[in-house]
């Protein structure tokens, strides 16, 4: 499991300096480039431009710190990320709960070992005035962010 401090230190490590994430997505675009190519894809064109900052700041977050715990992982794949992403998407309308924390209950109930990772999603996309997610954003922000997690931690989802 990816643990707290590690996801803490790397956003700090990222939020500090410019360099330090440009370094970041250079490496990921060595070791993932699909990843890479999913973030930029049209999919995400639909967010504000804070919101696909903040995505790829995240995914980041994410990325360092599943490396900097594990090393490197295998390749992810299209057809893995969207095999991860439909299953997602199918969790969450599966969701009754109107109010956005009930509704992710289900991803943490069924990975439990992604627990530090989703809750670091779910706290940095909550409706606070630092938050650059909107309303609408945050459930397929949360999602996108989700379908990387299980990509890189469980690689034999597809």
């Amino acid at each position: 499991m990816v643990e707290a401090f590690v996801i803490d230190e790397v956003t700090e490590e990222l939020s500090a300096s410019e360099k330090a994430l440009e370094h970041t997505l250079d490496l990921m675009n060595q070791e993932q480039p699909i990843l890479l190519a999913y973030l930029f894809s049209e999919n995400f064109e639909v967010f504000t431009e804070r919101e696909r900052e903040f995505l790829l700041f995240l995914s980041c977050v994410i990325w360092k710190s599943v490396f900097r715990t594990y090393g490197s992982q295998a390749t992810i794949t299209e057809t893995h990320l969207s095999t991860a992403e439909d299953h997602n998407w199918g969790l969450l309308q599966e969701a009754t709960s109107r109010q956005f924390r009930e509704r992710m209950t289900v991803f943490f109930d069924e990975h439990p070992a992604e627990e530090e990772l989703l809750a670091f999603v779910e706290d940095a996309i909550l409706d606070d005035e630092e938050s650059p997610v909107t309303k609408e954003g945050r459930e397929p922000i949360f999602v996108s962010l989700k379908s990387i997690v299980d990509c890189l931690l469980l690689p034999n989802l597809s």
